[in-house]
């Protein structure tokens, strides 16, 4: 990968964790469990995304962006958690560790994702006072993030999802439907968030979101690709489980030939939308990789 990307990638992970170190010991277990999700590593696809958007608009030292990377990672962190619930998905592991219940219980690992999405919005707002930007972008940041991670964007796919559980005839449009909103609506914000703090007009700001939901769904498929072909020890997580639970998944009604294929066409409509970025060759690079990533 990059040596710009990596550096990016080393910020987000000297930066993710500052948040974790105040705590009263009368909760520190709290704090203990949302940072053990937090370091359960990941691609950080999202945080990443915002770093190079900010960067896309030609906008200086990325750590202005920290914050909002922070915070779309924070949001992507509590996301997981609840999806690992007993009263969701009922997981086990995550990225092969033990998911955040299984080491700390339902209650706190419920309540770790309630600290981790508030912590989202008080990263973004306790920045601003600082001074790192003005209230105007702080209010922008919090508006977008509000809508995309929200009832009307992700939770709202969430729910979609749920109507679904061991329904395989659930169809394309569905499907999509589902993951625009469940993967996408973060992977947008995300993009979103870099070129808001840098200060984008609203057209470029368009744009990035298109490019996240074309990515989006690209990268869903591409998940659901690696649930048939891959292993346990590349995914840190049970391969075959949409299989074994009866789900409708874009290989079971296309085929992998075919979801290949459409992975490099969403990933190809995504780079279209880049055009009018001045500084676009670190996210033009870090599509194909996700495009052609193998975990």
């Amino acid at each position: 990968m990059n040596a710009k990307i990596q550096e990016y990638s080393s910020l987000i992970e000297e930066n993710l964790y500052r948040y974790f170190k105040v705590a009263l010991p009368q909760y520190e277990t709290l704090f203990e469990s949302m940072e053990y999700s937090v370091k359960n590593g990941g691609k950080r696809v999202r945080p990443l995304l915002t770093l190079l958007f900010y960067n896309a608009y030609g906008k200086g030292d990325v750590l202005k962006a920290m914050p909002m990377a922070e915070a779309v990672e924070f949001i992507h962190t509590y996301s997981l958690i609840h999806d690992d619930l007993p009263c969701m998905d009922n997981d086990d592991y995550r990225r092969g560790k033990p998911s955040n219940h299984k080491v700390y219980g339902e209650a706190i690992a419920l309540l770790a994702g309630d600290g981790l999405l508030t912590a989202a919005f008080e990263r973004i707002s306790s920045w601003s006072l600082a001074g790192l930007y003005d209230a105007e972008t702080a209010i922008k940041a919090i508006n977008e993030l509000s809508v995309y991670a929200g009832s009307r964007g992700m939770i709202g796919g969430q729910i979609i999802d749920i109507a679904n559980e061991n329904n395989p005839d659930a169809d394309y449009e569905t499907l999509q439907l589902m993951d625009n909103l469940k993967t996408g609506c973060l992977i947008s914000v995300a993009c979103a968030l870099g070129c808001i703090v840098a200060g984008a007009s609203d057209d470029l700001i368009d744009a990035a979101k298109t490019f996240g939901e074309k990515l989006g769904l690209a990268f869903q498929i591409k998940d659901d690709i690696l649930d048939v072909t891959s292993s346990l020890e590349k995914l840190g997580k049970m391969t075959g489980s949409d299989k074994d639970n009866n789900k409708s998944t874009y290989v079971t009604l296309l085929g992998i030939e075919k979801c290949e294929e459409l992975v490099k066409q969403l990933t190809n409509e995504a780079l279209e939308s880049l055009s009018a970025f001045p500084n676009n060759e670190l996210i033009k690079e870090y599509a194909g990789y996700l495009a052609n990533r193998e975990y």
